[in-house]
Order: C-alpha cells, then sequence, then structure tokens
C-alpha cells in the first residue's frame, strides 16, 4: 500500500511544480476522469497533457492539492482509495485566493508493475434544500 499512497501523494505535489506531464505519469495513457469541472465527463488521456497545462495556467501560481484522510483497499492488481483533499490557488487576475475541500475516489490498477490511476472521480456536495447550492464552505 506504500507504493500507492507515493502515487497518491505524488501525483498531488506534482501538482504545485506546475509540470502537467509530471502529474500524468502517474495515470494510465487513457483514464476515466470525472473531476469537479464540467462536462460530467472528461477524456482522461495521460498522454495529452494539454488540458491539464491550460488549467494550471488559469492561476497565478501552480495550485497546492494536500490529500488527507487518504484510505487504501487493494486485492491483486486493483485498488481503490478514497481521501479528502483540499486545492489552494489564486486565480489570474484575483487579489485574493481559495481553498475547496472535496472528496476524491480513485480506481488504480498494477500496469506492468507500476501502480497507475484508471479511474478519478472527484465532487463537492450539494446543498440539499433545493438550492442545489455547492457546499464549498465544509471543512473535514
Amino acid at each position: 500500500m506504500n507504493e500507492i499512497r507515493e502515487v497518491i501523494e505524488g501525483k498531488a505535489a506534482l501538482l504545485e511544480t506546475g509540470d502537467a506531464k509530471a502529474v500524468l505519469s502517474h495515470y494510465a495513457d487513457t483514464y476515466v476522469e470525472y473531476t469537479l469541472a464540467p462536462p460530467l465527463r472528461q477524456p482522461g488521456d495521460a498522454r495529452d497533457p494539454a488540458a491539464l497545462a491550460a488549467w494550471m495556467a488559469t492561476f497565478q501560481t501552480p495550485p497546492h492539492r494536500e490529500v488527507t484522510q487518504l484510505e487504501i483497499t487493494t486485492d491483486g492488481d486493483v485498488a481503490f482509495a478514497t481521501s479528502l483533499d483540499s486545492l489552494t490557488a489564486t486565480p489570474r487576475g484575483a487579489t485574493e485566493g481559495f481553498t475547496l475541500w472535496f472528496r476524491v475516489t480513485l480506481g488504480l490498477r498494477r500496469i506492468d508493475g507500476r501502480w497507475l490511476v484508471t479511474h478519478e472521480h472527484e465532487s463537492v456536495p450539494f446543498e440539499m434544500d433545493g438550492s442545489f447550492r455547492a457546499s464549498v464552505t465544509l471543512r473535514p
């Protein structure tokens, strides 16, 4: 499980370097991705860092991601992990930054001896009072 923890925490730490290709080195060539941004499903292609690089360029400096409450379950060459992550960044043109907490579920497979992310799902809870507002002020 240490290898899997290193993959998950490693890709989070690499985000702060701004190196999209390095972040994507922890993913299978093609993967399923459900991130916070629209559309409902993004095509995941670890061979093309352009989309991730474009997203990172929307911030003054690359964002900081923290992985907390990481739980990992494995069975052979398949694993899944859950965590509560935070993203801290300052959008270009903004005077103040933000920190957003969200839920993450990852599916991983051991491919050619390496653990790689094959499925990523991120979500933010929303208010169930009919307003459907994202609950972006929650903290673990």
